[in-house]
């Protein structure tokens, strides 16, 4: 007997189907401070699961935008937050891939011009410019709780 994988294809337009949903206990820590290396390492096992969820749904055109968008959005949760709890939701509908980054702590994340030679600080502003790129758009939720972003999905 022999088993065959099959993948389906996205057909845009359709009902929210999610994609993931999952969240990762982080040690509180000081805005400022770097965060714990298995704090950190987190960020990277969210960025692998995302890209096997989008695999597995068939949109492998987005898998190395939604890997950088996963990992600057989570990292700034993680750096700026304080959250002792972190969430990644992503869902596809109406032609759209959402992501959503839930850190539980009040404040809006805000791009900033960092200097020339400055280390860090580029994180937001590589989220708008990716997201702009594809047709999408990007934001924090009236509290801030919540950073989030859409991208277009492609046509098939």
């Amino acid at each position: 007997m022999t088993t065959t994988a099959v993948r389906t294809s996205h057909v845009a337009g359709r009902r929210a189907d999610h994609v993931m949903a999952e969240s990762f206990k982080v040690a509180r820590h000081r805005c400022g401070e770097p965060p714990r290396p298995e704090d950190a390492h987190k960020v990277g096992v969210m960025r692998r699961i995302a890209a096997a969820r989008l695999r597995h749904r068939g949109l492998d055109a987005l898998i190395d935008e939604v890997m950088v968008l996963v990992s600057e959005m989570l990292t700034n949760a993680l750096l700026h937050s304080g959250a002792d709890e972190i969430g990644l939701h992503i869902t596809d509908s109406e032609g759209y891939l959402h992501i959503t980054v839930t850190d539980g702590q009040i404040g809006a994340a805000t791009p900033r011009e960092p200097a020339a030679n400055a280390e860090s600080g580029r994180g937001l502003l590589l989220v708008q410019a990716l997201v702009k790129a594809h047709g999408g758009e990007w934001g924090t939720s009236e509290t801030g709780d919540q950073t989030w972003c859409s991208l277009a999905l492609p046509t098939q």
